[in-house]
């Protein structure tokens, strides 16, 4: 698997045709932004879309969003179409910005961050009418890493992490689940930590939530064989852990294999169906209201 600069083209590229292919369903009221977090000046926010007639309901689950880009680049918004989605669907819905791989930082300051999130809505249950204990993360790409290893990688002290800082679910779109040996990865940790420390194929095990994961089988960054892998090791230990597998097509579900960093053509029909199979994985563990 390798991460390279121009998935800064092919991110933004995904998400303005996510934005124009996928339907939102029912009406969702605009975002409201709230700084989760400040570090070092830097005003990190969490946007929540709240599901229509939520107030009335009483307590729902909640899932954060976490975009793609290589640890480089992306922001919130690229996850925006999904998160309205999901609202509409009856869960809280929460689109997270995270600091990106530029000087100083790495992608062990995108976990923290990705880590504090979770803190914070869990501190927020009251005020959003959430359930601290059904609170799904949903990452693509490198956001699918920083989910995956937010429940599942120690922190680098060596203490396990806060449970309130992990995700109680993971939908994962293309995620990077195995960046021990991955050069990319490897160069923006700048020597900083061993990589095999914070990869979520070298801790996968009982203890990872229930996780539905979204691939196609001609993917050469994030290839379907360490999906597989990972889910093997997830499900002999006991845990549960579904992949959906979709035939002909690369990263992010693209029919273009020729060039998977920086021309997508998602294939429209796999998609949906990756978009339902997640939705349902949701629904039979109780995140969304039954039909």
């Amino acid at each position: 698997m390798r991460f390279r600069d121009t998935l800064v083209l092919s991110a933004a590229l995904f998400g303005a045709l996510a934005v124009r292919s996928l339907p939102v369903f029912g009406q969702v009221a605009q975002p409201v932004s709230y700084a989760y977090r400040e570090v070092d000046g830097m005003k990190l926010n969490a946007y929540v879309f709240m599901p229509s007639g939520q107030a009335s309901q009483g307590q729902t689950s909640a899932i954060l969003l976490f975009h793609g880009g290589g640890w480089v680049a992306g922001s919130a918004e690229w996850t925006f179409d999904d998160a309205r989605r999901f609202a509409a669907l009856g869960i809280v819905a929460i689109a997270v910005d995270y600091r990106l791989a530029a000087g100083e930082i790495t992608p062990i300051e995108a976990l923290d961050d990705t880590r504090a999130a979770f803190q914070w809505v869990r501190r927020q249950a009251a005020e959003f009418k959430i359930d601290p204990n059904r609170v799904a993360g949903y990452g693509v790409s490198a956001g699918g890493y920083l989910v995956a290893a937010a429940s599942l990688v120690d922190l680098p002290n060596g203490q396990a992490a806060d449970k309130d800082a992990m995700p109680n679910l993971l939908l994962l779109w293309s995620p990077a689940l195995d960046v021990a040996a991955d050069g990319w990865f490897v160069r923006l940790l700048q020597g900083r930590a061993n990589a095999a420390e914070f990869s979520p194929m070298e801790h996968a095990s009982a203890a990872t939530p229930p996780t539905s994961i979204v691939n196609g089988d001609k993917d050469t960054l994030t290839p379907v064989s360490r999906a597989k892998r990972f889910c093997d090791r997830v499900i002999q230990s006991g845990g549960i852990c579904e992949l959906n597998i979709y035939p002909g097509v690369g990263h992010l579900l693209t029919r273009n294999l020729a060039n998977q960093e920086s021309d997508f053509d998602p294939d429209p029909a796999f998609l949906a169906d990756g978009k339902a199979q997640q939705d349902r994985f949701l629904r039979e563990r109780g995140y969304l209201p039954a039909k």
